[in-house]
């Protein structure tokens, strides 16, 4: 893992790597920005840079090639991740979780990429209901870790993942490392809540705010990592808005949405034919989706309806659609207009509310379809 497996951030990779050469690299960096723009990623490549080129230099010693061949397995002994964990119903109810229970589930997961959610994590865990979150034992067992010597020589990493999740007590006991931290340690914190931490141990921080990804490099990633073709891939990372996993749901969602704009055609096709009998039919078939794939349909739907109101402009440059999808708006387009728009997003909305409500699928669906015969008459 180097910077190079980064996607884009090259402002934030050469900031690390100058101030790892010049000298200045504090004890603790914050890395804050939404999720999938890269933070764990640049906090990991940053943990290789400093175990592999302490003075940000390279001479190729066998020192070097070992700790090489240990970060490809995330296996180096001076490398320490601390993470959220859950309470598993065979754990004693004296017993708080720590990072080590999981070692196994989380080394999995990051041999598989550095881009991840906590829902991944969660699942990773087989967690169901629980809260995941940081206690003070975990915090008793990273202060006792760090307290040895390095194992290579060189840098101690500690890389916290999600350190909002820390409970009072594990905070109060980081804060106590972050003020006396052991010699040569080095503290990677990778936050998407900034807000939840206490101030002072935001102050006793360096913070590296990560933006959104450009979308060229998203693109380009796509291109080269996936083997996405130019098109797709353009049209992929615009949707993205700047975080790769968004991109790579959208991959991973590409059936399901091509099963929506299935839905959402033949919707819109028998309401403009006012087929009622149809359209009875279409309601009876989608109220069997359940209920977290009928509001993810729902939201679907918003997201055309904007898609369609907005392409009437002639503005490429402001759209955010499939080859599929584009393909349909140019002909159906032209019935989302001022006149309707924001009825027709607020009854998909009001649906949406209403599935979450436990309310009848069949007579939501059915409700949609009646009214938006009239609705897509307005001009």
């Amino acid at each position: 893992m180097d910077f190079s497996n980064v996607i884009g951030q090259e402002p934030a990779k050469e900031r690390l790597i100058q101030m790892v050469k010049e000298g200045r690299l504090p004890h603790a960096l914050l890395f804050c920005g939404p999720e999938g723009v890269g933070k764990m990623a640049l906090a990991m490549a940053l943990a290789s840079y400093l175990l592999t080129n302490p003075d940000g230099e390279d001479n190729g010693s066998l020192n070097t090639t070992n700790a090489l061949a240990m970060l490809r397995k995330w296996e180096h002994p001076d490398l320490h991740f601390s993470y959220p964990t859950i309470k598993r119903p065979n754990m004693s109810s004296d017993h708080q979780p720590i990072s080590n229970d999981f070692a196994q589930e989380w080394h999995e997961m990051i041999m598989q990429g550095t881009y991840f959610t906590m829902n991944q994590w969660m699942k990773q865990m087989g967690a169901t209901t629980q809260q995941a979150i940081i206690t003070g034992a975990e915090s008793d067992e990273l202060s006792r870790i760090l307290a040895l010597k390095s194992s290579q020589g060189g840098y101690k990493i500690a890389i916290i993942w999600r350190p909002e999740r820390m409970n009072l007590t594990s905070a109060n006991k980081l804060l106590k490392l972050l003020e006396e931290p052991p010699h040569k340690t080095i503290f990677l914190m990778v936050c998407e809540e900034p807000e939840k931490l206490l101030e002072t141990i935001i102050s006793r921080t360096q913070r590296i705010d990560v933006k959104r990804i450009d979308d060229d490099a998203i693109e380009q990633a796509l291109i080269t990592q996936r083997g996405i073709d130019n098109d797709a891939a353009h049209r992929i990372a615009r949707i993205a808005n700047g975080s790769w996993l968004k991109a790579l749901e959208t991959l991973d969602t590409g059936n399901e949405n091509r099963e929506f704009l299935n839905m959402f055609q033949m919707l819109m096709r028998l309401c403009y034919m006012r087929n009622v009998k149809d359209l009875k039919r279409w309601s009876e078939v989608v109220s069997a989706y359940g209920r977290e794939k009928e509001r993810r349909m729902l939201t679907y739907f918003q997201q055309q309806v904007r898609e369609n109101f907005i392409f009437n402009f002639q503005r490429p440059e402001l759209n955010y659609m499939t080859l599929e999808e584009e393909g349909f708006a140019r002909n159906f387009a032209r019935f989302i207009n001022e006149a309707n728009v924001i009825e027709i997003n607020e009854l998909f909305e009001k649906a949406n509310r209403d599935i979450g409500q436990n309310a009848n699928a069949k007579v939501v669906f059915y409700d949609i379809a009646l009214k938006l015969i009239v609705l897509l008459l307005k001009k």
